[in-house]
């Protein structure tokens, strides 16, 4: 086990348990407390998931936040959590054709608006929604709209009741909204069946582990692969001068851009580029460099 843990894992979550019920495993696993993650999956969901362990939990911000999933949606039936999770009722059902739900999906590709489900770990006035939804099911919650980024959806499978659909997005979009979404604007509703995370940044599910296969001898990922942040390799002196929380003058043109600060391949520090001035955001010493 590290002194100064400070990387991340690419981990698989399974159906049936939550995110912190991941994070709470791991910890027993590996004898750290601080582990965190870049993004909860709902527990009837499976897939990747970005954790942080030690140090690294301060670069989860930094993380990209793209998501790729593989969603199975239900037509002609809803779902009070928008998933199997929740009470499954009939609605009238329309019945269309592909090329029909082809044309419904384009309108959602683009920068869209979303009302966040009432069943999800967004907090109103300080509580989680998906806590007051369940102690009273009937309330009336005001969930304010978000805006999202839908990049594509690519419709893989459809046999007239179901469909398979593959969803790059950004951060914040919720695929059991859009699967709801999409079906309204064909006359019916629909919920999620499965839902898979294959991607999260640049943390794809065929690189991800088991949490079965965890142990404290498993090499986790270095903070400089996981980030997407271009990178400045800082020479002895110019280590020198980041350690002691100086600027350093660079001849680099760019304002405001975000850098990955390396030496000796190890990650140390988090900058900011403007005017030529590499300015100190984040140090870190954890990879032992003296």
């Amino acid at each position: 086990m590290q002194l100064n843990p400070f990387y991340f894992l690419n981990i698989y979550k399974p159906k049936g348990i939550t995110s912190f019920d991941v994070i709470f495993k791991l910890r027993k696993k590996l004898g750290i407390k601080k582990i965190g993650h870049s993004g909860t999956l709902d527990p009837f969901a499976e897939g990747v998931m970005q954790v942080a362990v030690g140090n690294a939990t301060r670069l989860l911000e930094y993380l990209d936040s793209d998501k790729e999933y593989i969603a199975t949606m239900k037509f002609g039936y809803s779902s009070t959590t928008l998933d199997i999770e929740g009470e499954i009722s009939k609605v009238p059902y329309i019945i269309f054709k592909k090329n029909e739900l082809q044309e419904a999906i384009k309108g959602f590709i683009g920068k869209i608006k979303q009302t966040p489900p009432k069943f999800s770990a967004i907090k109103v006035n300080g509580q989680k929604l998906c806590n007051i939804a369940r102690k009273n099911p009937n309330s009336d919650i005001f969930v304010p709209e978000r805006e999202v980024e839908i990049y594509n959806i690519e419709l893989l499978e459809f046999n007239g009741e179901t469909a398979k659909i593959k969803v790059s997005c950004s951060k914040g979009t919720y695929i059991r909204t859009l699967a709801s979404d999409i079906a309204k604007a064909l006359g019916t509703d629909a919920y999620l069946t499965e839902l898979k995370r294959t991607k999260a940044g640049n943390f794809k599910i065929k690189d991800s582990i088991e949490l079965d296969d965890i142990n404290k001898d498993t090499i986790g990922i270095n903070p400089l692969d996981a980030l997407n942040l271009p990178e400045y390799e800082l020479n002895f002196d110019e280590f020198e001068f980041i350690k002691n929380g100086r600027k350093l003058n660079v001849n680099l043109s760019g304002e405001n851009i975000l850098l990955k600060l390396s030496y000796k391949k190890h990650l140390v520090s988090i900058g900011i580029l403007s005017d030529n001035i590499i300015k100190v955001e984040k140090f870190f010493n954890s990879g032992g460099i003296v």
